[in-house]
């Protein structure tokens, strides 16, 4: 996808809105467990299950590194915002 209008439409597309807001929330806490923050604080926070936070967990740890790809280039790209402003 060239540009994020083009990943909107393609998303639209292939999910539903609860399906969206379940990657959605499975990549903050990705997010939240390599910050470090506590499973309570992250089922508190996202209202994610315990048995989610351990599959993201699972998947950091042995996984094929999809989320931390795409969390660095989140992070590269808010910078950028960041230092345009």
């Amino acid at each position: 996808m060239k540009d994020l209008e083009e990943c909107y439409e393609f998303f639209d597309d292939l999910c539903t809105i609860n399906e969206i807001q379940s990657l959605a929330q499975r990549l903050e806490v990705a997010r939240m467990l390599q910050n470090g923050f506590t499973y309570h604080k992250i089922e508190t926070e996202t209202g994610a299950s315990t048995a989610t936070i351990s599959r993201v967990k699972r998947c950091l740890n042995y996984g094929n590194d999809g989320y931390k790809m795409t969390l660095d280039r989140v992070k590269e790209q808010e910078e950028v915002e960041e230092v345009k402003e």
